[in-house]
């Protein structure tokens, strides 16, 4: 298990560096970057989802053998083994276009199907959240911790509205519902950063219905 352990820090360091890095790339060259690849009624991607993603690729092969299944490229090997990585080089695209300052880098490690360590890099903010099964959730290496609050009606709820939403007027009354149950609701544009103001206790429960 101290084996394990020590790989996985150095596995923790490389992500953490490979999302600053990418962090700091897209901050300093949005106006570049910023150019739309992709457009539909539901969705876009920018030339800076690619950018970034080669970047944070290229550094962690260049340090980890690892296999990668990033957003925008997919599986990297053929050989996807029991440990990997998932890369989502930029949560918030829209966000990022309209100038937004909600978006944010998002490295994982997956080990059989389930996360072991997560590092969201909060760009506009320079805040770094880590998480990991061997150490505590941290933002800039202060510990973090969930909120409290367990009554809804002293609470806020994060949610979105995903591409397959039901906009029927049962399902539409049904959310409202639970909306009500809530001191307040936002929806953010980032399910990473999302999950972070949980981790972080800045909100009380993150949910989106997928189907």
């Amino acid at each position: 298990m101290n084996t394990h352990k020590n790989i996985f820090t150095t596995e923790l360091l490389l992500a953490k560096d490979a999302a600053k890095k990418a962090g700091e790339y897209l901050i300093q060259n949005k106006s570049k970057l910023n150019t739309s690849l992709l457009s539909n009624k539901k969705d876009i991607k920018l030339q800076a989802d690619i950018s970034a993603e080669n970047l944070i690729k290229n550094i962690i092969s260049s340090e980890s053998n690892i296999p990668i299944l990033a957003e925008e490229s997919g599986m990297s090997s053929d050989n996807v083994d029991k440990i990997f990585w998932v890369v989502d080089p930029l949560d918030g695209t829209a966000n990022f276009s309209r100038d937004i300052p909600i978006c944010c880098v998002s490295i994982a490690l997956v080990e059989e199907l389930k996360p072991i360590m997560g590092v969201i890099y909060d760009f506009n903010n320079k805040d770094l959240y880590e998480g990991s099964i061997y150490s505590k959730a941290a933002v800039n290496d202060q510990v973090i911790s969930v909120s409290k609050v367990t009554n809804p009606e002293e609470g806020i709820l994060i949610t979105g509205l995903p591409n397959a939403t039901d906009y029927s007027n049962n399902a539409l009354r049904e959310m409202i519902k639970n909306f009500q149950d809530w001191r307040k609701v936002r929806m953010i544009g980032s399910a990473a950063m999302a999950s972070a103001y949980i981790a972080s206790g800045k909100a009380d429960l993150y949910t989106e219905k997928t189907t």
